[in-house]
C-alpha cells in the first residue's frame, strides 16, 4: 500500500472539523451529558412551539412553516455551531424584516410571497455562508450598539403595531407609525369586540402566569424543578386552553380569526424558494438580505459570546457565523423563513441544564413528533392568542431607558440612536438599518478624523510624560512635544497638519518638534504625504521633526519608504531620550 500523507490527512480532518464542529465535540458525549439535554430539549420543545406559530405569523407565512423553520435549521447550526446553548431558529425581529423585505415584491400570503421569503432565507444562509469561509467577522462592528438598541426598539413597536390587527379584529397598515396611524383613525369604529376579549384575555392570563405562577407553585410546596417547568409551558398551556375553548363555543362563526387548517407531516427539501426567481426579484431582495444577514450575526455573537464567558467556554466566530448561514439555508430549502437567534430561548438552553448541542438536535426531533400528530389539534386556536404572545415577549427586546443613557455619555452616538430609531419608526425597516449602518461608519470616520492630540510634559521626578492641561508638569521652550492619541490616515491627516501648524505659530522660539507615536498603530499612504508636507514646512521655519517610540510596524512601514532618509530630525527609542538628548 502506498503510504499515508499523515499531516496532509491531519489538515484535511482539522479543516472538516473547523467546519463541523461535531466531529470534535461529538466524541466527548455520555449518558450523562445526554440526560442533561433530553432535559434541556423537552422545557425548549414546550416553549417553542407557541413561539414557532407566532414567529411564522409575524412573518406573514403559514403558521406550520414556524415548525418548519425550527427543525432542519435547529440541526444544521448543532452540527457546525461551536455553542451549546445558543438556540437558532425564529425570532421576531427576524420575522418582522422578512415580512418588510419579502411583502415590497409580493402579496402577503400568496404562493409567491412564501416563495420569496424563503429566497430571502436562502440569500441571507449563501451570504453568511460566505462571510463566514473568508471570515468576516469584523462586519459586526458595522452596528454600533447605540444604533442598534434605536433600531431594535423601533422594530419592536412595529411588531407591536403589527399584531394589534389580530388583537382588536380591524385592519391596520403596520409597516411605519404613520401608516398605522392613519389606519386607525379610518377603522377605529370597526373593533371586534370578542376578538379584543380574547386578545385581553390572552395577555392579561399571560402577564399573570409569568409574574405569578412560579412562586404561586412554589408556596404550595411543588418543586422547584416541576415549578419551573409549568412556569415556561405557561404559553403552550393557555394556547390548549383557547383551543378547547374556541372549539366548544361556536366562536369562529361569530368572526374570531384562528390559525385553520395545518399540513401534518415534515418539512421535505424543496426549490420552492427558486421558483419564478426574476433578476428584478433578486435586486429588490439583496439589500435586505445583507442587512439581515448582518444583524443576524451581530445578534448572535454577542449572544455566543455572553454565555461562553458565564460558562467558561470558547466560541469560534466564523464557525458561528457559517452555522447560522447554514440554517438559513435549510430553512429557505425546508420552505420556511429567514431565523436567527432568539435571546429567551437561548437563555432558558442555558438554564435547563443543556451541556452539548445534543439539546438542539433533540429538540428538533420533538417538534417533529408535534408536526406529525400534535398539527390537526391546532386549527382552532385564535389568533389573538398567539398575538398575545408575541406582545408579550417585545418587553425583552425594547430598551428606551437606553436612549438616556447614551444622552447623557454621548450627543454624537445619541444623534445616531435617535436618527435610526426615527428613520426605522417613520419609514420602514430596511431603511431605518440602513441608516443605522451609515450613520455609525459616518460616526467612525468623524470621531478618527479628529484624534486627541496633546501637548505632554514631563512630570518631575520620572521619565513619564503627560498631558499639560491635565498634569503639573515641565516643558522646555525651545522644544514642543504631541503625543497623537490614534492612527493616522487619509481622514485625519490634513487635521494633524493643521494642528501642528498652529502650534508652531504660538511658538516662536520653537527649535524641535517630537511626535510621541506610542497611540499610532498604523500609517497609510495619505497621512505618509502629511509627514512629508510637515517635515517641509518644518524645516523651513528652522524647526526640525524627530519622532520617538514608534511601533515596530509603524516603522517597518515607513522604513519602506524613504522618509526616514529626509527625517531632519531622530527617530527615538523613549520620548524621555528624545527630550534629554534635545535640551542638553
Amino acid at each position: 500500500m502506498p503510504p499515508t500523507d499523515a499531516p496532509a490527512t491531519a489538515r484535511l480532518a482539522a479543516r472538516w472539523a473547523d467546519w463541523f464542529p461535531v466531529l470534535r465535540w461529538g466524541r466527548d458525549c455520555t449518558q450523562a451529558t445526554f440526560t442533561a439535554d433530553l432535559t434541556s430539549a423537552a422545557v425548549v420543545t414546550l416553549l417553542l412551539i407557541p413561539q414557532a406559530l407566532a414567529y411564522a405569523l409575524l412573518a406573514g407565512m403559514p403558521a406550520v412553516t414556524g415548525l418548519y423553520a425550527s427543525m432542519l435549521p435547529l440541526v444544521v447550526y448543532a452540527l457546525m455551531g461551536t455553542s451549546p446553548v445558543v438556540a437558532a431558529g425564529p425570532a421576531a425581529l427576524r420575522s418582522v424584516m422578512s415580512l418588510a423585505a419579502v411583502g415590497a415584491v409580493a402579496a402577503t400570503g400568496s404562493p409567491a410571497f412564501i416563495a420569496a421569503s424563503a429566497l430571502l432565507a436562502v440569500m441571507v444562509g449563501a451570504m453568511l455562508l460566505v462571510m463566514g469561509a473568508l471570515r468576516m467577522g469584523f462586519v459586526a462592528g458595522f452596528l454600533s450598539h447605540p444604533v442598534l438598541s434605536g433600531f431594535v426598539t423601533a422594530a419592536g413597536l412595529l411588531i407591536a403595531m403589527s399584531q394589534l390587527p389580530h388583537v382588536l379584529g380591524m385592519p391596520l397598515a403596520s409597516q411605519n407609525l404613520g401608516a398605522f396611524l392613519r389606519s386607525l383613525w379610518q377603522h377605529h369604529t370597526q373593533v371586534h369586540s370578542l376578538t379584543l376579549a380574547v386578545g385581553l384575555g390572552a395577555v392579561a392570563t399571560l402577564w399573570a402566569a409569568r409574574r405569578w405562577l412560579q412562586p404561586g407553585l412554589r408556596r404550595l410546596g411543588t418543586p422547584a424543578g416541576a415549578a419551573d417547568l409549568v412556569s415556561k409551558a405557561a404559553p403552550l398551556l393557555i394556547m390548549i386552553g383557547a383551543i378547547a375553548i374556541t372549539a366548544n363555543t361556536g366562536w369562529e362563526a361569530r368572526g374570531l380569526a384562528v390559525v385553520g387548517e395545518i399540513p401534518q407531516g415534515l418539512p421535505a427539501l424543496t426549490l420552492m424558494a427558486f421558483t419564478d426567481t426574476t433578476p428584478e426579484m433578486l435586486r429588490l431582495l439583496l439589500l435586505p438580505a445583507l442587512l439581515i444577514a448582518v444583524l443576524t450575526f451581530v445578534e448572535q455573537i454577542s449572544m455566543a459570546q455572553g454565555m461562553a464567558a458565564k460558562r467558561r467556554e470558547r466560541v469560534d466566530t466564523d464557525a458561528e457565523m457559517r452555522a447560522m448561514g447554514g440554517a438559513n439555508l435549510a430553512s429557505g430549502l425546508s420552505g420556511a423563513f429567514a431565523v436567527g437567534a432568539s435571546f429567551s430561548r437561548t437563555v432558558v438552553v442555558a438554564e435547563s441544564g443543556a451541556r452539548t448541542p445534543v439539546a438542539a438536535l433533540l429538540t428538533a426531533v420533538l417538534l417533529g413528533l408535534a408536526a406529525l400528530f400534535l398539527t390537526p389539534w391546532l386549527r382552532h386556536l385564535p389568533l389573538a392568542v398567539l398575538a398575545a404572545t408575541i406582545l408579550l415577549a417585545l418587553g425583552s427586546l425594547m430598551d428606551f431607558a437606553s436612549f438616556g443613557r447614551t444622552w447623557r455619555f454621548s450627543r454624537a452616538d445619541f444623534a445616531a440612536q435617535a436618527l435610526t430609531f426615527g428613520t426605522t419608526l417613520l419609514v420602514d425597516l430596511v431603511s431605518g438599518l440602513t441608516a443605522g449602518v451609515v450613520a455609525s461608519l459616518a460616526l467612525h470616520i468623524w470621531h478618527s478624523s479628529r484624534p486627541h492630540i496633546a501637548e505632554v510634559g514631563n512630570v518631575p521626578g520620572t521619565e513619564h510624560y503627560r498631558n499639560v492641561r491635565r498634569h503639573a508638569v515641565t516643558t522646555h521652550p525651545r522644544i514642543l512635544s504631541l503625543r497623537v492619541d490614534g492612527s493616522l490616515f487619509f481622514a485625519n491627516a490634513r487635521f494633524l497638519e493643521d494642528r501642528i501648524a498652529a502650534e508652531v505659530a504660538s511658538h516662536p522660539d520653537l527649535r524641535h518638534l517630537i511626535l510621541l507615536c506610542n497611540a499610532v498603530n498604523d500609517i497609510d499612504a495619505s497621512a505618509l504625504e502629511s509627514l512629508r508636507t510637515i517635515q517641509q514646512r518644518l524645516s523651513d521655519a528652522g524647526v526640525l521633526l524627530h519622532l520617538s517610540e514608534v511601533k515596530g510596524p509603524v516603522m517597518d512601514r515607513l522604513e519602506r519608504s524613504d522618509f526616514l532618509a529626509h527625517l531632519s530630525g531622530g527617530v527615538f527609542l523613549t520620548h524621555h531620550q528624545a527630550v534629554a538628548a534635545l535640551s542638553a
